[in-house]
């Protein structure tokens, strides 16, 4: 399973280390909860995104929906039955952030929390640098004044655009005690990272332009 895992990861943000720490969170949240069925835990979280390369190609697929047929398709070939590799794609396909379909069992609950884990916090934004800088968006967008946007009001994708549309209200969606205690830890650090960058990039641009403004006028 491992093996066939790293065989379908491509990108930085979504690599073989991620899936682990998407994993060791399960088991941290895994121990707090009751009913828990660890081997369907383990198999979603280590196959979870087993679809990002074909969304990467392909914008218009859900890696979360092609990621969860993989894992079906690949348990069952291994000797898993119907119903658990149907109960691990099940928790696949409702672990994406934006999705229409919500986790209803304990395992897919868990594996959305530790999913969001590694996207809150220092690592969280780290991750979101790495999947800009390799889709090639920028950190920001200017207004039509060349003014630099906070992000909130963007309708191109920027680092500052995702942070205000996805991460920054992450810390209020986690279904399990656990993870909802453990991403509150992590928010205070990324809500900085955010701060400082705004206010650098706005107050050299803001500087900046007016010196150059009055080099120009001379």
């Amino acid at each position: 399973m491992v093996h066939y895992m790293q065989e379908c990861l491509g990108d930085s943000a979504h690599d073989r280390e991620h899936v682990y720490r998407v994993l060791y969170a399960a088991m941290d949240i895994a121990g707090t909860e009751n009913g828990v069925d660890c081997d369907i835990l383990i198999a979603a979280c280590l196959l979870h995104d087993i679809g990002r390369a074909e969304q990467f190609e392909n914008p218009s697929l859900c890696h979360a929906a092609v990621g969860g047929e993989k894992a079906y398709r690949f348990l069952q070939s291994v000797g898993w039955t119907e119903s658990r590799a149907g109960a691990v794609r099940d928790c696949i396909v409702s672990h994406r952030f934006r999705s229409s379909n919500p986790p209803l069992c304990i395992e897919a609950k868990i594996l959305f929390d530790a999913d969001k884990l590694d996207a809150a916090g220092a690592v969280g934004i780290a991750r979101t640098l790495l999947y800009k800088g390799q889709a090639g968006e920028p950190l920001y967008s200017v207004d039509a004044d060349g003014n630099v946007s906070d992000g909130s009001l963007d309708t191109e994708l920027s680092f500052l655009e995702e942070y205000k549309h996805k991460l920054e209200g992450l810390y209020t969606l986690f279904y399990t005690g656990r993870g909802e205690a453990l991403a509150a830890e992590r928010k205070t650090c990324a809500a900085a990272f955010y701060e400082s960058l705004l206010r650098e990039v706005r107050e050299s641009c803001r500087i900046g332009k007016a010196r150059l403004a009055g080099e120009l006028s001379e």
